[in-house]
């Protein structure tokens, strides 16, 4: 089979039996975030580049090395979305929704980065994507630590994973930190990976995050930004956590969980797993106070996370039933035109109703048998001059008769 015929490098088709549990993530999201107040939203699969270019750094490795990035026929700069936030700041001051505020946005669908596939990594992924604006208070950063445990709860994962948050400080916390941390890193500049030799010069708090195994070793003995807190940073962190303890949330503090840009502050968090390789983050998120004003907006606060939707179904690890069906058999000709009326007024009754469509009886029930339905409505010419019809229940085994203007709660009862 041609190479054109294949799903692309880093793509995959979701079939029906993932499909289910897939969506059953997405419906869990939406449903907890409901009880949290929180509003679903779609913005466009495509941004104009500076959309990300901006908020995302334009020396992150997203940006130089895997947006899908193209010129459409107007000679735009066009970005496939990487992520939601950016698109979701653009919206807010596009929209003009600062009259809106405090705003809760729920948000799902595909997001593409040119990375190499793996397990529990695509070109093309999911993500469920969470956002807060328009509350500074720490209430807002417990709030959606919370209900991001609530959901992995509500998915029946919660065993499987454990939460680490830690404060990035406010912004003079965060400069002083910067200076002590490029004052120790400026020691090890040359053992450093090409990649942090850049971040030291352009964002040098990311080189805590770095994967290189020599850039591990050498920020172990960094100091840490626990140490450079203001009172207010220090008293915020202490609110989060104790809020968070009050809620019954089990949390560690890791000092090296940090984001590299420099709208993000406060609270950051990641819910990890170790069941799924190295891809180990789940959730993820924290305060970005500065992004919409950085992108032009209102100062407004801000805080969010996302997850991606592949690693939960991987997580999940088991399938949701299909929902069975009632399945016509009609015996004749008058009562083949008869099903389908039938099946008309059964589906409005919100029955899942399939057609024998074809073959004698015994067929069409094994038919039946094979698509696991729960019942067989049976009728012919006897049956119609009668208005009843046989229902057989394939669970109990019962056959009985039953008059046609009771035919709906029968079904509905089995």
């Amino acid at each position: 089979m041609s190479h054109k015929l294949q799903p692309v490098r880093g793509t995959k088709d979701i079939l029906s039996d993932e499909f289910r549990v897939f969506s059953h993530v997405q419906k869990t999201a939406r449903k907890v975030s409901s009880l949290y107040g929180f509003k679903e939203i779609s913005t466009p699969i495509f941004e104009f580049t500076e959309v990300f270019a901006k908020t995302l750094g334009e020396e992150s490795d997203v940006v130089g090395k895997e947006m899908y990035v193209f010129e459409d026929r107007g000679g735009e700069s066009i970005t496939l979305r990487p992520e939601f936030t950016a698109g979701i700041a653009r919206a807010f001051i596009s929209g003009g929704l600062t009259n809106q505020l405090p705003l809760k946005l729920f948000s799902t669908g595909p997001l593409f980065r040119y990375e190499r596939p793996q397990k529990g990594r695509q070109r093309q992924f999911h993500q469920i994507n969470f956002e807060m604006l328009g509350v500074a208070d720490y209430t807002s950063d417990v709030e959606v630590i919370s209900m991001a445990a609530h959901i992995l709860e509500a998915l029946g994962v919660s065993d499987k994973i454990k939460l680490e948050i830690n404060s990035l400080g406010d912004k003079e916390s965060r400069e002083k930190y910067r200076d002590a941390l490029v004052d120790y890193l400026n020691d090890y500049k040359n053992d450093l990976s090409d990649d942090s030799k850049i971040r030291l010069e352009k964002n040098p708090m990311r080189i805590l995050d770095s994967k290189d195994d020599g850039d591990k070793k050498i920020v172990e003995n960094a100091p840490s930004i626990s140490e450079y807190y203001s009172n207010e940073a220090a008293e915020f962190f202490a609110n989060v956590k104790s809020g968070l303890e009050s809620l019954g949330v089990s949390y560690s503090v890791n000092s090296r969980l940090v984001r590299g840009l420099d709208y993000y502050c406060h609270t950051a968090f990641e819910f990890t797993t170790d069941a799924l390789g190295s891809q180990n983050a789940v959730l993820a998120g924290g305060r970005y106070d500065g992004l919409i004003s950085m992108m032009g907006g209102a100062d407004t606060p801000a805080v969010g996370f996302a997850g991606g939707v592949e690693r939960l179904v991987a997580l999940f690890g088991k399938e949701i039933p299909d929902i069975r069906p009632v399945v016509l058999i009609p015996i004749g000709e008058k009562a083949e035109k008869q099903a389908a009326l039938l099946a008309g007024v059964l589906r409005k009754e919100g029955i899942y109703i399939e057609l024998g469509y074809s073959g004698n009886v015994k067929k069409r029930m094994k038919r039946a048998n094979g698509m696991n339905a729960k019942a067989a409505v049976i009728f012919g010419d006897d049956e119609i001059a009668a208005k009843v019809a046989k229902v057989k229940d394939f669970d109990s085994g019962e056959e009985v008769d039953i008059s046609v203007d009771k035919l709906v709660d029968k079904l509905k009862s089995v």
